[in-house]
């Protein structure tokens, strides 16, 4: 059967089709939809991990299980499942075990463009990188495959091209393999530094025989055209390069992009006259060519930053650059921004009143650092505001604590936000952290995680007890406020940073987007009482305009939270009721 498919879903099927019996993830963008698309077949276990390590893990113990079982993450999470996957190289596997990663060249929801291939190559591990929906379903079969029959994790490398765009797909039927008993391997599967050092070797003899697959197998296909030119290419760039050249140049289509064929390499180049490597982000696949010994051309054409398109492809190589139709006037920016009502707004608002120093972290909750709240001093990584506080304060003193927060949300925190804590606690830093509790992981799209008490498919879970959890971590201050409550926020941020401990603020209310949050009747600005005087307008809600000297708000995205009423000195935002 042919159907339409999103690139991430095509990976879902092929998994599912392959017998997958597990998935572990943790959401991010842009492969949150490969696990999300997983929980639609019931013979697939799956569930939100706390994290990335987390979910590898699990999955892995599914594997060794004798399971066919995957963890999907996007490329900065590898960075957290680094750990145990380089260790999971030596050991190998039972049941098939795929890491799929999914990379965000441009940055569309990321805070690093990172080429997630060096990983594959640092590991030792072997990576498939599809370029269309089709292969996107095929390869995560053939991962399957390669991972039993060369004992090892196999990494499925997307890119937000991929994952996100559809192209047709063939299905077919699911296939579980038979399930071997599980056998105690203590050699194999308990990694002391003697039993590891045997594990080597094997490793190494693993990426021989796969180079030797990566010779042959037909996802490493040539495509002749013209032999003035050859490309060898991957992913995306593949379609880019195919739909600027067609015929006129001969490509070298990579789908196994580690470890690298060599003499397919050579070969191809011995029949062109010009050689250009076209791929995103860094020179994986040019560098390897050089290795080789040929003379080859890439980075000096093309960026090491950034997207690539089929016009800078065509630009790049002299082609016809097709310029479309333009508008007679330039679009407007339009930032991203939080939504109306989003209950992140109010604690940014009172923390930007009272000046405070705040160290930032990953969510939609990062767009405070945006104006006109500007409210974020720093964001590097999930959970990296509750360690860097600590540092911060460590180094300050008095200076620093009296007006230094950190902000965190939910998920984060149970992501990696716990050990940050945990040091705070141990090596008692007079730090407040701010956990912004929305009741759900926001920025990916509303998935669940293990403070909201549902599980991946909607069903009541385990809940863990924010209160007491941070209690138990030894952090005697802990207080829950509403964000949509000004003076109760103003107040806590006031009492906690001058306490002489450790402390935490919870500031809970639900997501404004989620389906069971009903918003109030919007808002409205008496214009008679109104003065001009855009206090309203320091929260940066979008639903609020400025027009004619007064104040405007747009009752189709009014959702009617308050916020800017506490704001107004005159009392001119009033309830659709009032008169």
């Amino acid at each position: 059967m042919k159907e339409l498919m999103l690139g991430n879903a095509a990976v879902a099927r092929g998994l599912y089709e392959a017998g997958c019996q597990v998935v572990s993830s943790y959401p991010g963008t842009p492969s949150t939809e490969i696990t999300e698309e997983c929980a639609k077949y019931d013979e697939i276990y799956c569930e939100w991990a706390p994290n990335e390590k987390v979910a590898v893990e699990v999955a892995f113990g599914a594997s060794l299980a004798g399971k066919r079982s995957l963890a999907a993450m996007k490329h900065v999470g590898l960075n957290v499942a680094a750990d145990p996957v380089f260790t999971m190289s030596y050991t190998g596997v039972k049941g098939g075990f795929v890491i799929g990663v999914a990379d965000d060249p441009a940055m569309h929801s990321s805070q690093n463009e990172q080429d997630s291939r060096h990983y594959a190559k640092a590991a030792k591990l072997p990576m498939l990188e599809p370029s269309d929906s089709a292969e996107s379903l095929k390869f995560a079969k053939l991962a399957m495959e390669l991972s039993e029959k060369y004992d090892t994790p196999v990494l499925l490398k997307m890119c937000t091209r991929v994952s996100h765009s559809q192209s047709v797909v063939e299905t077919g039927e699911r296939v579980v393999p038979e399930v071997a008993p599980y056998e105690k391997n203590a050699q194999k599967n308990v990694m002391l530094p003697a039993n590891a050092r045997k594990r080597h070797p094997l490793v190494e003899q693993r990426m021989a025989h796969l180079v030797d697959f990566a010779e042959k197998t037909e996802i490493n296909r040539i495509e002749m055209g013209s032999t003035k030119l050859g490309i060898i290419t991957d992913s995306t760039s593949y379609q880019y390069a195919k739909e600027v050249m067609g015929d006129d140049a001969s490509i070298l289509k990579l789908g196994m992009i580690w470890p690298l064929p060599e003499q397919k390499i050579r070969d191809f180049a011995a029949k062109v006259e010009r050689l250009i490597v076209i791929e995103e982000l860094d020179p994986f696949i040019e560098e390897h060519c050089k290795m080789l010994g040929l003379k080859v051309e890439g980075k000096s054409i093309f960026p090491v930053l950034g997207e690539f398109s089929q016009n800078l492809v065509a630009e790049k190589l002299g082609r016809p650059v097709d310029s479309g139709k333009k508008l007679d006037e330039p679009i407007p920016e339009r930032p991203p921004v939080m939504c109306p009502g989003c209950p992140h707004r109010g604690l940014f608002h009172t923390l930007a009143k009272n000046k405070c120093t705040v160290m930032g972290d990953i969510g939609c909750y990062t767009l405070g650092a945006a104006p006109p709240l500007s409210s974020i001093d720093c964001c590097t990584c999930m959970g990296g505001s509750v360690s860097s506080i600590h540092g911060f304060n460590k180094a300050m003193g008095p200076e620093g604590e009296k007006k230094t927060v950190a902000v965190i949300g939910d998920s984060t925190f149970m992501h990696s936000g716990m050990t940050g804590l945990a040091n705070i606690a141990y090596n008692q830093s007079n730090s407040t952290v701010i956990i912004l509790d929305n009741s759900i992981t926001g920025m990916t799209g509303h998935q669940q995680n293990p403070t909201t008490g549902y599980n991946i498919k909607g069903e009541p879970a385990g809940k863990v007890d924010l209160e007491a959890l941070c209690h138990a971590m030894g952090i005697r201050r802990v207080v829950v406020v509403d964000p949509y409550d000004l003076a109760a926020c103003n107040q806590a941020v006031k009492e906690e940073l001058a306490a002489e401990e450790p402390s935490v603020i919870i500031s809970r209310r639900p997501c404004i987007l989620l389906k069971s949050v009903k918003p109030q009747p919007a808002l409205r600005v008496s214009a008679d009482k109104c003065i001009g005087c855009k206090s309203c307008m320091k929260i940066g809600c979008p639903a609020i305009s400025f027009r004619d000297g007064k104040a405007v708000i747009d009752h189709t995205t009014c959702v009617g939270c308050g916020v800017c009423q506490q704001l107004c000195p005159v009392s001119a935002i009033e309830k659709p009721e009032s008169k």
